[in-house]
């Protein structure tokens, strides 16, 4: 459905976006995620036509932005961060003005401006002046502003930036409802959102695609091998003598359970290292509670790739999904 080739921006000696390819499949969600100034808005802003590429090529159903950008843009639904309102307008004034902009037939409008005001429970509001609304309110009528024109394609930059918590649930379920119609491509800065709505995920920095893969794929393929022990002694001295443990690459965090109890998180270099531990930790006369090796969150694997980890299942994840 969205397929960008050798995607690149520059901005005269600054590369912003650096020869990026991926894909979105027909009805998946596809996340993406950067640390600011990865280029993530900027290639959002290339995908829906308003900054020109310096050179590459953006595909939405098989149609060129370069060759047809008013048809493709039709199909293109588009949520910027900041909501494009007129906030001296009311609700339904404003997305009646919208479908008109998007060349919705004048016998659809109507219908298309009630389905969006339900679909986002603004009904209620539509005759509300938009300056008048609160935060989370105006930002649901950027969202039913994307909707009008039933993009086959819609692009969602921090949909739920200002929502409060039960808002937020809303769009996340809402998200997963325009699945069924859309393709759809979601920026967050919330990696819990991310996770929780997304079918896979792209991870962006300094222009460059790190890693592209489901959210289970690249959680495992994190290279760090930590391990949670908890260790009944005096704390200082089980620090000690961890820390002569050939092995342990570093001890990343210590909790205090309790007088006798003390829990470590520590980073091996190989899974040989936990017999290491149980044998100095025996002989030392520590009795191990607990030790249980713990997977990456997807915060763990945001930060490790953007410090500069490469993913050697890039490749191989973009050609699964393309001859899917």
């Amino acid at each position: 459905m969205i397929e960008i080739k050798n995607l690149t921006k520059q901005y005269g000696s600054i590369t912003a976006v650096n020869n990026i390819s991926f894909t979105a499949n027909k009805n998946e969600i596809l996340g993406f995620l950067g640390p600011n100034g990865a280029g993530k808005s900027t290639t959002m802003n290339m995908i829906v036509g308003y900054l020109p590429p310096t050179s590459g090529e953006i595909l939405i159903d098989g149609m060129s932005m370069n060759d047809n950008p008013r048809e493709v843009k039709k199909k293109i639904g588009y949520l910027p961060e900041l909501p494009p309102l007129y906030l001296d307008m009311k609700v339904i004034e404003y997305l009646r003005f919208v479908a008109g902009i998007k060349e919705v037939p004048k016998s659809e409008r109507e219908h298309q401006v009630a389905r969006a005001l339900s679909r986002l429970k603004i009904t209620d509001m539509k005759k509300r002046v938009i300056k008048n609304l609160s935060k989370g309110y105006r930002q649901r009528v950027g969202f039913a502003q994307a909707l009008i024109g039933d993009p086959q394609v819609l692009i969602l930059d921090e949909p739920t930036v200002g929502l409060d918590p039960n808002q937020t649930m809303e769009v996340r379920n809402l998200i997963n409802m325009l699945r069924k119609d859309h393709t759809i491509i979601f920026s967050s800065h919330i990696l819990q959102e991310v996770s929780a709505v997304c079918d896979r995920i792209v991870i962006i920095d300094k222009g460059q695609i790190k890693a592209i893969d489901t959210k289970d794929k690249l959680t495992g393929a994190s290279s760090e091998i930590v391990y949670v022990i908890k260790v009944e002694g005096v704390c200082a001295d089980a620090e000690k003598a961890l820390r002569c443990i050939d092995g342990i690459k570093n001890i990343m965090e210590i909790n205090f359970l309790d007088e006798k109890t003390s829990e470590f998180k520590v980073e091996l270099e190989d899974e040989e290292v936990r017999k290491a531990i149980v044998a100095k930790m025996t002989e030392e006369d520590f009795a191990i509670a607990e030790i249980r090796r713990i997977s990456s969150s997807l915060e763990d694997v945001f930060a490790s790739f953007t410090r500069g980890k490469s993913y050697s299942g890039l490749a191989s994840s973009e050609t699964d999904e393309d001859s899917k």
